[in-house]
This record gives structure tokens, C-alpha cells and sequence, in this order.
């Protein structure tokens, strides 16, 4: 079946194992579905910074506008990386920064299933554009 395969994969997430994961699946979801209670505040538009993860293998060299825009407004660009404007890829281990348990606060409404607001994307400072 060509076009309707998805192709699923397992991300490694620190404290948590592995969980399950699609290409072009949001990670924040895939966190959420594979048992990671973590933190997300803005309903996933990359208003807030509550579900940065930080990358030990597999970052993705694009990066959302919207993603560098927060990041650099909060001095984290180059530290941290947002769940909400990263699509899983095989190959990847992160560390969720703040869980509901670690935080002691809520969630709030769960993001939607594409990446907001609409990326433009970009590439990460210290990306290799090596081929």
C-alpha cells in the first residue's frame, strides 16, 4: 500500500524508556500517548516554553519560526528544543525538562495532531548544512 504507510519507530525518552512513535507525528503527542506526563501550557503554539526537551541524539536540524522566535525570547535557543514544533524522526533520545509530577502543575488543552501555528521552517543554529 504506497502513500498510506506510516512509518512508526521507538524514540528513547530519558526516565521513561522507549515509547512508540510515527514520522511526522508531533512529539509532544507521542510523549503524551507513550506515558510522559509532559508539561504543556499553550496548547501546543509555541506560546510557552513548558514542554522543551532537551536532544542526546536525533535532533532535527529544521526548526519552526515560531520555535526560534520563543526560544531566543526566553535565552533557551540552543539549550532546549520545543515538544509542540518538532516532528518525530527515528534515531531520537530526549529528556522531557518538566513534567506535570516535576512541575506540580496542569496541562492544559491538548495540542492539535499538525504542528501550529502553520511552520515556516528554518534551520537550527549549529546545524550541520553539510550534506
Amino acid at each position: 500500500m504506497l502513500g498510506g504507510m506510516t512509518q512508526t519507530f521507538t524514540v528513547q525518552v530519558a526516565g521513561f524508556g522507549e515509547i512508540e512513535a510515527s514520522s511526522g507525528e508531533r512529539l509532544v503527542r507521542a510523549l503524551e500517548r507513550g506515558g510522559v506526563d509532559i508539561l504543556h501550557r499553550c496548547g501546543g503554539v509555541a506560546r510557552c516554553t513548558t514542554c522543551r526537551v532537551t536532544f542526546q541524539e536525533g535532533e532535527p536540524d529544521a526548526m519552526t519560526a515560531a520555535e526560534f522566535d520563543k526560544l531566543t525570547e526566553k535565552d533557551l535557543l540552543g539549550q532546549a528544543r520545543l515538544s509542540c514544533q518538532i516532528e518525530c524522526a527515528p534515531g531520537m533520545s530526549v529528556t522531557p525538562l518538566q513534567t506535570e509530577t516535576s512541575s506540580g502543575l496542569e496541562r492544559g488543552k491538548a495540542p492539535a495532531e499538525q504542528i501550529e501555528p502553520d511552520p515556516v521552517w528554518t534551520t537550527r543554529p549549529g546545524a550541520s548544512t553539510e550534506g
